[in-house]
């Protein structure tokens, strides 16, 4: 690989970083580690074909044009975190997967809808989606656990925080959220 291709190659990376939080080549690992599958696996559930999910994870190509795409990725994600958790088995994994592949996305407009209120805020439930998603992209579930398990004696709030939101059910971060505000 040549200077221009190597300079073009990092601008992808720092692009998808800026539009998805992280390159994608580390995001689809994570999700082909996390739910057991292969590249052409992981490939068919997105829609994608297997050079294009190959490009997007070397940095060869930094945007995913399609957003239905855009959103089995966060399905996947989602369902990544509730098989870490234990929420989710690997038989129903398997099942939601064949969901996702089938799913055709919903316009842009509609999934930002549903995730802002009126005002346009983002809902409670985006943001913990949001923290979630971050503390799970540096940890897994059960190093999140035991992070909060050694804080647990001199920060407690700390550790409940953790458990919470870095390791629990993101239906349950949203009710431990809505029920502090009272």
């Amino acid at each position: 690989m040549d200077a221009a291709q190597q300079e073009a190659t990092a601008r992808a990376r720092e692009l998808q970083r800026s539009w998805y939080g992280e390159p994608l080549g580390a995001l689809f690992r994570r999700l082909i580690d996390d739910l057991g599958l292969n590249q052409a696996r992981l490939a068919a559930v997105l829609g994608l074909s297997a050079p294009m999910l190959s490009q997007l994870m070397s940095g060869q190509r930094a945007k995913i044009g399609n957003p239905a795409v855009v959103q089995r990725v966060q399905a996947l994600q989602e369902l990544a975190s509730q098989v870490a958790d234990g929420s989710v088995s690997a038989a129903e994994a398997t099942d939601r997967m064949e969901e996702i592949k089938k799913s055709q996305g919903g316009s842009v407009l509609t999934a930002t809808s549903q995730t802002t209120n009126s005002s346009g805020a983002p809902t409670v439930r985006r943001v913990v989606r949001e923290i979630q998603s971050l503390l799970r992209s540096v940890a897994a579930a059960g190093d999140i656990i035991d992070a909060a398990d050694s804080l647990a004696p001199t920060h407690p709030e700390l550790a409940e925080f953790l458990r919470v939101y870095g390791a629990g059910r993101t239906s349950d971060a949203v009710s431990h959220y809505e029920s502090h505000q009272n």
